[in-house]
């Protein structure tokens, strides 16, 4: 029994959406883990505001993680689960120990911009498809990560 074939997607474009949420996953897994590293290793002037950002930045890809892999299970497939699947596959890259609070947010708008790239191609494919669920996921996705860059932009006019 496959909750495609009651959902009436189609299995063939389904697995191709599902790819892409794997890598989407994948991309999550590797950003939520540098930005436990930024929350972790901060120093400096703007201590207890980019303490308390990447802590709410790291809760909302916690969410969306979650929601990825529920949505690639919706999808029939099975999510990626070891941290050797999410190196192999991500395009974000881990970051050494980051204490410079600048150096931790230039990653975060540089790492949100690589996701919304990945974003708009299953957006786009999952269009294609007739897979309005993901379509609605992404654009979310994406209507919250444009504000953050936008916000992040602004961070770093001085």
């Amino acid at each position: 029994m496959k909750t495609v074939d009651y959902s009436k997607l189609n299995a063939a474009a389904a697995a191709v959406t599902v790819k892409g949420l794997q890598q989407l996953l994948a991309d999550f897994q590797v950003y939520y883990t540098n930005l436990r590293g930024f929350h972790w290793n901060v120093k400096g002037k703007y201590f207890f505001h980019l303490h308390s950002k990447f802590e709410e930045l790291y809760d909302d890809a916690s969410t969306k993680i979650d929601e990825i892999a529920e949505r690639i299970l919706m999808l029939d497939g099975i999510p990626a689960h070891s941290f050797s699947d999410y190196l192999n596959m991500s395009q974000v890259k881990e970051t050494g120990v980051v204490t410079d609070g600048d150096e931790g947010m230039r990653n975060v708008l540089e790492t949100i911009s690589k996701l919304m790239q990945a974003e708009r191609a299953i957006l786009s494919q999952a269009s294609e498809a007739g897979d309005e669920s993901t379509v609605a996921m992404m654009s979310d996705y994406l209507k919250e990560q444009e504000k953050t860059t936008w916000m992040l932009t602004a961070y770093f006019t001085r």
